[in-house]
């Protein structure tokens, strides 16, 4: 879909229709999914994350002044979101003792168990980069940190997962 037809879509759903914010939210599901994901490394937490995530849009859209930025908008607070369940449940003692292997395909066990070894603030980078499709000066507004930074984490994130995955 084209960014001035989203943008449309983000002025209706600001203007409090129901249909068109499910539609806007249907969208970018994926985006969120992958990155709920990479943060939390949880099925269950992601999808309490999304939901809580499409809440808070729903209730605050009419505070976003540029719709061309509705995206990075929604992922920030999704980022948030992800970020204030890991430190409840580190606080908790119960994430990871508790947790369950996400669901995941035969075929991409290994990839995705070498991807959830990296370092969050890797991990986080690259599937916003690889999945989620965002340029890097849009990865460092989600995640308030300088470009450089985005592209160190990038370069960094890519050689751990070469040494972890294929042993280089």
């Amino acid at each position: 879909m084209q960014s001035r037809e989203t943008e449309d879509m983000v002025r209706m759903a600001q203007q409090r229709d129901p249909d068109v914010f499910t539609e806007l939210m249907q969208l970018f599901l994926k985006d969120m999914y992958r990155t709920a994901l990479a943060i939390l490394l949880n099925d269950e937490d992601a999808a309490d994350a999304i939901q809580d995530t499409i809440l808070a849009c729903w209730e605050k859209i009419h505070t976003l002044k540029e719709p061309q930025y509705f995206k990075t908008w929604m992922m920030r607070i999704l980022i948030n979101r992800c970020c204030k369940m890991k430190k409840y449940a580190k606080s908790m003692g119960t994430l990871e003792a508790y947790e369950e292997p996400s669901a995941c395909d035969e075929y991409n066990l290994e990839f995705k168990e070498a991807l959830a070894s990296l370092d969050e603030k890797y991990r986080v980078v690259l599937t916003l980069f690889y999945g989620g499709c965002y340029r890097i000066d849009e990865i460092a507004g989600m995640l308030k940190i300088p470009k450089s930074t985005v592209q160190t984490r990038l370069q960094r994130g890519r050689k751990k997962l070469a040494r972890d995955y294929y042993g280089i």
